[in-house]
C-alpha cells in the first residue's frame, strides 16, 4: 500500500459521517445514503491533490472492514435471541421459508423469461430475486429498534433457511455458469454440510453454555472482548471455508453467545463497532458500483423491483399467517427482507466471470441500490401502509397506545 492510505482512509469516515449527518436530518435510514455515497466516488471520482477521491490504494482496507461490518451486524442480531427459541419455530420456519422461497424464485425465473433472455442469465436472475440482504434487513432491523418485535424470529429464521438455500443454489449455478455443468453429488454434499454445521453448531454451543459462561467470567473489559472477538472472527471465517456465508457463521455466534449469563455486557461492548463497521460495509459496496454502466438496465431493474416488492409481501404474509402471527406481524415481515444485497453481487460477478449477458451486472447494481433505498423506506414505514391496506382487506384496526413512542434512530 501507497504512503496515502491513512488520508484516503479518514477521508472516506469523513464521507461516511457526512452521510449519516444527512440521514439524520431527514430522518431516515443510513444504509442508502451510504451507498449513494459509495457511488458518488470510487474510479471515476477527481482527484484534489493528496486528497484522492478515487480511493485506489485503500480500497482492499476499506473492503475488509465492510466485511467486518457484516460480520458485527450479524451477531448483533444473533445475541437479540435465544437458540431454544428458534429450536422451537424450527418447523414455522422451514414452512414459512420454503414459501417464500418458491413464490419469489418462481418470479425470478419468470420475469427474464418473458424478457427472451437464455437460461444461464435466467437461473442468475432467479437467485438474484431469491435471496435478501442479511446485512442491509439487520442494520434496519437494529436502527428501527425492531429486534425485540415476535415477528423478527421469523425474518431471523427465513434468513437462516436462505442461507442452506444460497449453499445448494451457489453450487448449481457456478456449476452452469463456469462449466457448463453441475455435479448431483458436489450438490447435495454443499447443502448436507452447511445444514449439519448449522444445527450441530447451535446444538453443541447450547451444551457448551456452562463452560463459555466460565470462561467469560473474566473482570477485564479488555480480555473479555478479545475473547468474544476472537472467538466470532474464528467462526466467521471457518464458515467461510466451508461455503457457509461468514455472515451466517457471526449469527450463530450470536445465537450460541445468547444463552450466557454475560448478554448485557456482550451487546454493550458490541454496539460501537457494529456501528462503524457495518456503515463501511454499506459504503464499500457502494464504491465497487460504477454509476456510469447502469443506464441500459434501468428499465428491466425497475420492473424487477416493482414484481420483487409484491411478491415478497405476498410471501412475507402467507408465511407470516400461516406461522400464526397477526396481519400487521405479517405485514412486517413481507416488508422487511424487501432488500437486496451482498448475494445479489456475488450472483452477477459469478455471470461476469462466465461471459453471460454483460447487462447483467449493471441490472444487479441499479436492483440492489434501489431495493437498498425503498426496502428501509418499506419497513420504516409498515405501519402507515398496514393501516391502508387493513382498510382495503378489512382486517384488524392497529390499535393505539397511549404512551408517545420514541423517535427511532436514523429513521
Amino acid at each position: 500500500m501507497g504512503n496515502h492510505v491513512l488520508l484516503e482512509i479518514g477521508l472516506a469516515l469523513c464521507i461516511v459521517a457526512a452521510a449519516g449527518l444527512l440521514a439524520a436530518r431527514f430522518r431516515f435510514s443510513i444504509v442508502p445514503f451510504l451507498i449513494l455515497a459509495g457511488m458518488a466516488v470510487g474510479p471515476h471520482a477527481p482527484s484534489f491533490g493528496v486528497f484522492d477521491f478515487r480511493f485506489i490504494e485503500s480500497a482492499p482496507l476499506i473492503q475488509f472492514m465492510g466485511r467486518l461490518g457484516v460480520i458485527f451486524l450479524l451477531f448483533y442480531l444473533g445475541l437479540e435471541f435465544s437458540v431454544g427459541r428458534l429450536l422451537k419455530a424450527g418447523k414455522t420456519i422451514f414452512l414459512g421459508g420454503t414459501t417464500y422461497m418458491l413464490i419469489n424464485f418462481s418470479l425470478g425465473m419468470a420475469l427474464p423469461y418473458l424478457w427472451g433472455w437464455p437460461m444461464r442469465e435466467i437461473l442468475v436472475v432467479a437467485g438474484i430475486f431469491s435471496i435478501s440482504s442479511s446485512a442491509i434487513v439487520a442494520k434496519v432491523l437494529v436502527d428501527l429498534k425492531r429486534t425485540v418485535r415476535p415477528e423478527t424470529e421469523m425474518i431471523l429464521g427465513l434468513m437462516l433457511y436462505q442461507d442452506v438455500f444460497v449453499a445448494v443454489y451457489l453450487s448449481i449455478v457456478s456449476g452452469l455458469v463456469l462449466t457448463g455443468s453441475t455435479s448431483a453429488a458436489g450438490v447435495i454434499q454443499s447443502a448436507v454440510i452447511a445444514l449439519g454445521f448449522m444445527l450441530g453448531f447451535i446444538l453443541l454451543g447450547r451444551k457448551l453454555s456452562p463452560s463459555i459462561n466460565r470462561i467469560l467470567n473474566v473482570p477485564s473489559d479488555e480480555l473479555f472482548m478479545l475473547i468474544v472477538f476472537g472467538f466470532l472472527t474464528l467462526v466467521a471465517g471457518f464458515s467461510e471455508t466451508i461455503h457457509v456465508a461468514e455472515a451466517i457463521g457471526a449469527l450463530l455466534v450470536g445465537l450460541v453467545l445468547a444463552e450466557t449469563d454475560h448478554l448485557d455486557r456482550i451487546e454493550h461492548l458490541v454496539v460501537p463497532f457494529r456501528d462503524f463497521f457495518g456503515a463501511l460495509f454499506f459504503f464499500s459496496f457502494g464504491l465497487s458500483i460504477d454509476p456510469f454502466s447502469l443506464g441500459g438496465a434501468f428499465w428491466p431493474a425497475v420492473v424487477a423491483v416493482l414484481v420483487t416488492i409484491v411478491g415478497n409481501f405476498v410471501a412475507g404474509l402467507i408465511s407470516g399467517r400461516k406461522a400464526g402471527y397477526s396481519y400487521q406481524g405479517a405485514t412486517n415481515i413481507g416488508l422487511t427482507i424487501t432488500s437486496r444485497g451482498e448475494f445479489s453481487i456475488i450472483l452477477a460477478n459469478l455471470a461476469k466471470a462466465g461471459g453471460l449477458l454483460p447487462i447483467l451486472q449493471p441490472f444487479a447494481a441499479l436492483y440492489v441500490l434501489l431495493l437498498a433505498i425503498l426496502g428501509p423506506l418499506l419497513t420504516k414505514e409498515s405501519k402507515w401502509i398496514y393501516s391502508k391496506l387493513a382498510k382495503v382487506f378489512g382486517w384488524p384496526a392497529i390499535k393505539k397506545k397511549k404512551q408517545k413512542q420514541p423517535l427511532d434512530n436514523y429513521s
